[in-house]
C-alpha cells in the first residue's frame, strides 16, 4: 500500500481508503506536542463481543467470512477523574468478515462486527518500536495458512500518541470505569491470500516477546437471526 501511495499522487484518482492510508503516511506522526491527522477507525462492539483466549469464535448465520486479523492491542481503564490509563498491550485477534467487506467500503462498519479475542498475556511498559509475530490457521493437526506480520510505530502510519488522541477525545469513551480495546491495525490477513477459516479450524497467534500464543477455534452458530421478529410495544 506505501508503494502504490507513492506512484499514486493525485488524490483525485484515489480510493476513499488510499486517500486516508495517504494523509496517515503524510501527517500520522506529528511532533509531540501538536495533533496529527485522524485515522481511520470503526467499533468494534461492547464487551459480549470478545472471546476468551483458548475459546471458540461464534460465527453468526448472516456471515459471508469470519477471517482473522493480528494485531496488538492497548488496554486502558478510565480513572474516576476521566483520564484514560494505559494498563499494557496484548495479542489480539480483530477477526472481520473480509468478504462483505469487500463488497462495498460502506459495508466495512458492518464487517466489523464480529466476535474477537486477546490475550492471554498482558505486557506492560512501552511496546517495542518493532514488533513481530506470525499468524497461523491450523485445521485438524495441518497448518493451512502461515504468515509473519509486523506492528510496532516503526511499522505504523500513526504513532500511538496521536491513535489514542483520536479516540479519547470524545467525552463518551472517558466514563469513569468504563475499560477500553483498542485494536492498532494490522498489515496481513489470510483472506488477502485467498484462503477462508472454516468451522472447527484454529486461529493462532504468536508474538515471542508478549509470551503464550493467542489460540481460539471457530464454530457457525446455529441461530437464526431471521426468525427474530421485532414486535411493537
Amino acid at each position: 500500500m506505501h508503494a502504490k501511495v507513492q506512484a499514486q499522487h493525485d488524490e483525485g484518482s484515489m480510493t476513499d481508503t488510499m486517500r486516508l492510508f495517504k494523509w496517515g503516511v503524510e501527517g500520522g506522526k506529528p511532533a509531540p506536542g501538536k495533533v496529527g491527522v485522524q485515522s481511520e477507525w470503526f467499533y468494534k462492539g461492547d464487551g459480549s463481543t470478545v472471546v476468551r483466549p483458548n475459546s471458540t469464535f461464534l460465527v453468526p448465520d448472516f456471515a459471508t467470512d469470519h477471517g482473522e486479523e493480528p494485531e496488538v492491542v492497548g488496554l486502558y481503564v478510565i480513572g474516576p477523574d476521566r483520564t484514560p490509563y494505559r494498563l499494557g498491550y496484548a495479542i489480539g485477534n480483530e477477526c472481520t468478515d473480509h468478504v462483505m467487506e469487500k463488497k462495498n467500503y460502506l459495508y466495512l462498519a458492518h464487517s466489523k462486527l464480529r466476535a474477537c479475542s486477546f490475550g492471554p498475556e498482558l505486557r506492560v511498559g512501552e511496546l517495542p518500536r518493532n514488533v513481530e509475530g506470525m499468524a497461523k490457521i491450523i485445521r485438524g493437526e495441518k497448518v493451512i495458512w502461515q504468515k509473519a506480520f509486523a506492528s510496532g510505530e516503526d511499522n505504523m502510519c500513526h504513532t500511538l500518541a496521536n491513535l489514542e488522541y483520536h479516540h479519547f477525545k470524545y467525552d463518551q469513551f472517558i466514563r469513569p470505569g468504563d475499560v477500553h480495546i483498542q485494536f492498532f491495525g494490522t498489515s496481513i490477513a489470510s483472506f488477502g491470500d485467498g484462503v477462508f477459516a472454516v468451522e472447527g479450524d484454529r486461529f493462532e497467534i504468536s508474538i515471542a516477546s508478549f509470551g503464550k500464543p493467542l489460540v481460539n477455534g471457530i464454530r457457525r452458530s446455529r441461530d437464526r437471526t431471521t426468525d427474530r421478529i421485532i414486535r411493537q410495544l
